[in-house]
């Protein structure tokens, strides 16, 4: 157990578009969005983890064609999220009204999350390759599967609701127009690069 939560921490911290666009949304829309963005993102992976556990994602990593169309959503989605950031990003640098909606609705945050996680094969692959090392070759192997995803789900929802809240009370510095525009174009150019990657690899 102990293992599988330290493998856990040490892959949920590495940096991704999630962690992308959490930091974004915590910085745009206030520490209630980040919040939100992390729970649809958390969401988002355990669809790919109960998935694994329940042994769909080998019949989806098996099938080229809609493993393929699942990329090629999920490029495309981290792309126009990129495109539209770098967007708002030099808007707001010359002081130019954004175009994005104000309003915080927990749902729209919840959505982005929950999208950018769903839509992403890599997962659906990390989850199929990484889960089957700790269960056990005999009893209840799918209680201990979605156990352990309800861990790694608890994990990611603890370690970004402490991202978010360290983000906010550094909030003052970071939404000082110049430093948060120029986060605003790291994380478009980041999203941009996720999506970009991730239509030009091969299916496994």
């Amino acid at each position: 157990m102990l293992l599988f939560i330290v493998a856990a921490l040490v892959i949920i911290i590495i940096p991704g578009p999630d962690q992308a666009l959490i930091t974004r949304q915590s910085l745009v829309r206030g520490k209630g969005s980040g919040f939100m963005t992390t729970v649809g993102g958390a969401s988002g992976l355990t669809i790919h983890a109960t998935a694994a556990s329940l042994g769909l994602t080998a019949l989806l990593v098996a099938s080229p064609v809609a493993f393929s169309a699942l990329k090629i959503v999920g490029a495309v989605y981290l792309v126009w999220m990129g495109v539209q950031t770098v967007r708002t990003a030099r808007r707001a640098a010359t002081n130019q009204p954004t175009g994005e909606p104000t309003d915080r609705k927990p749902l729209r945050c919840l959505r982005k999350g929950f999208l950018t996680n769903a839509l992403n094969p890599k997962l659906a692959v990390f989850f199929l390759t990484f889960l089957p090392q700790f269960l056990p070759t005999h009893g209840p192997v799918l209680t201990k599967a979605l156990m352990y995803c309800g861990i790694f789900a608890a994990l990611y929802l603890t370690w970004f609701s402490l991202y978010v809240f360290t983000v906010d009370r550094i909030g003052s510095v970071l939404r000082r127009p110049k430093v948060r525009s120029g986060i605003e174009y790291s994380t478009g150019v980041l999203l941009l690069g996720f999506g970009l990657d991730l239509a030009i690899q091969g299916i496994p």
